[in-house]
């Protein structure tokens, strides 16, 4: 069964640092992207950034190019996402997420039935 356990949210400041992280397990970690969503209150989920499989390519949503780096550690099985800058906007609940179909495909992140979420972390920037 495939896990995905993310942490690292909390509360911080506009222009403060975070980093999450999401452990993966119960499947060869190598074989998908792996990469994150957002949902704030009231708002649809919405794709952040993404890494493939290799760690060949990294994408990332306009509105957060420049301030956040996606990253993943195969020896851990971990995704890591370093976001700097942070802005209130940027206040939402953070999931991680892989699979056969997610990635990033024509200008969009892409995911389908069969991928694999996890809880989410919740993040906050205060103004």
């Amino acid at each position: 069964e495939v896990q995905l356990q993310a942490s690292g949210g909390g509360l911080v400041q506009a222009g403060g640092s975070l980093r999450l992280s999401c452990a993966a397990s119960g499947f060869t970690f190598d074989d998908y992207a792996i990469g994150w969503f957002r949902q704030a209150p009231g708002k649809e989920r919405e794709g952040v950034s993404c890494i493939s499989s290799k760690a060949g390519s990294e994408r990332y949503a306009d509105f957060v190019k420049g301030r956040f780096t996606i990253s993943r550690d195969t020896a851990k099985n971990t995704v890591y996402l370093e976001m700097n800058s942070l802005e209130p906007e940027d206040t939402a609940v953070y999931y991680c997420v892989t699979g056969p179909t997610f990635g990033y495909y024509r200008g969009s992140f892409v995911y389908g039935n069969n991928d694999a979420w996890g809880q989410g972390t919740q993040v906050t920037v205060s103004s």
